[in-house]
């Protein structure tokens, strides 16, 4: 890693006499890989939930409403704490912030480990947990792009949204043959070493801002000066939220992300195995096509990154949503014993749209709202979680009342339609600022 101490006149672009002739790489693209191993690490909880429900419920006998709540409060958490996050991490620093995170995860994801009634649950794997996950929660990816680049922000946007399904690609597998080898506290306890194991890395090589180490923005013009810490994070982050209500992009930006939550955190993360065990399939092959899923996450969100820098992001938007809700509604045909060719093909489309929707959304937050646009998003990333969180009680619900997930598909299949019909209605970018900077 090339670490620089040069002055402004002889930052990125602008090469001292003696590094003619050498090609150096911004020091930005190391700060989006130490952010991309942070979100792999903190990744390893969003594999957990779905491989829980079904062992707890054997366990204590809880039914699985009960423990849907537990995910639902974890899912509400995790989005309605990254604006606050957002603004921490300009009062305090990104270091800082998601250090303490990290460590949080780690505590509730242990502590589960000795839990022995239902609150527990709540309180552990709901409260701690969904709180420190939603520190690490996109809005640390938004934050980190915004800062270090100027250009290539949705391609960066797309990479780091990928970090989570590349997660969960690696630890899906590794925690479904623990939960069914060993049980689940064994799943628990790797879930607490992972997000431990990060904290040294966030804390000796991530930096706050190019200004850290002498250089500018990658892609900007000139050398930008760090902002000084901004004092009152809490009443920022809510006046910025009293702001953006009054604005319609930011109804439509929230119900559309509502709904991308609802139909894959909430439904198929949280869902899918145990709907796959109900027609027979094995925990494990379940839990492996979740893992492909994040094979083709990768690959679409960075994809989609890419395509956000080039084409128009609402129209983007409206195309994902719409062949995400078409997918949903086949899914329940599809379930059975075993992995077939049809069942493969929905795995890697789902998978291809499964956050593609992210960089359109952050885009049309930095078009619309400026230099705010990092807490806006945790904001509207907020209502993807709220989303998240009632398909992931409700879906619970279904499943104990009526014995099958069916009407769970169908109804998130009809959402998305809504969701494409939304995202064509945003307006295009205002010709002033919408939010004044705080």
């Amino acid at each position: 890693m090339t670490q620089t101490t040069e002055a402004p006149a002889s930052v990125e672009g602008q090469k001292a006499p003696h590094d003619r002739g050498r090609v150096r790489v911004h020091r930005a693209w190391f700060v989006a890989a130490v952010t991309f191993v942070t979100i792999i690490g903190a990744a390893a909880f969003r594999s957990l939930p779905g491989l829980l429900i079904d062992p707890l419920h054997e366990d204590f006998g809880w039914s699985r409403g009960t423990i849907g709540a537990a995910v639902s409060i974890n899912l509400a958490l995790y989005g309605l704490t990254a604006p606050f996050a957002a603004a921490l991490m300009d009062r305090f620093g990104i270091r800082r912030v998601v250090a303490v995170a990290l460590t949080v995860i780690s505590v509730g994801s242990l502590l589960t480990v000795w839990m022995t009634a239902a609150w527990q649950l709540l309180l552990y794997w709901g409260l701690l947990v969904g709180m420190g996950s939603g520190s690490m929660a996109l809005a640390f990816a938004a934050t980190v792009t915004d800062r270090w680049f100027t250009e290539r922000r949705g391609l960066v946007s797309g990479i780091l949204t990928a970090a989570s399904a590349s997660g969960q690609l690696i630890f899906l597998p590794l925690l479904s043959w623990m939960v069914t080898r060993y049980g689940w506290r064994p799943a628990a306890v790797t879930v607490a070493l992972a997000a431990l194991t990060v904290v040294p890395f966030v804390w000796l090589l991530l930096r706050d801002h190019p200004a850290d180490v002498g250089l500018k923005p990658y892609g900007a013009p000139e050398f930008v000066p760090k902002p000084l810490p901004v004092q009152g994070a809490a009443r920022r982050t809510l006046r910025v939220l009293l702001s953006a209500v009054r604005t319609g992009p930011f109804w439509l930006l929230a119900g559309t992300f509502a709904i991308c939550g609802a139909s894959t955190n909430g439904l198929i993360q949280t869902h899918f195995v145990p709907a796959a065990h109900d027609h027979g399939m094995p925990v494990t092959a379940a839990a492996s096509l979740l893992a492909v899923i994040g094979i083709f996450d990768v690959v679409g969100t960075i994809a989609s990154g890419w395509f956000t820098d080039r084409f128009e992001p609402r129209r983007l938007l409206a195309v994902y949503y719409a062949l995400r809700g078409i997918s949903l509604l086949f899914l329940p045909m599809l379930l059975a014993p075993s992995v077939h060719p049809p069942m493969i093909f929905f795995i890697v489309f789902y998978g291809l749209d499964w956050v593609a929707t992210v960089p359109p959304t952050l885009a049309l937050c930095r078009e619309h709202y400026g230099d705010d646009s990092a807490i806006v998003f945790g904001w509207v990333l907020a209502s993807h979680q709220v989303g998240a969180a009632l398909v992931a009680f409700l879906g619970g619900v279904a499943r104990d009342t009526l014995g099958s997930y069916d009407v769970v598909w169908h109804a998130s299949g009809a959402l998305c339609a809504a969701a494409a019909l939304m995202a064509l209605v945003i307006r295009r970018r205002p010709t002033v600022p919408v939010l004044a900077t705080a």
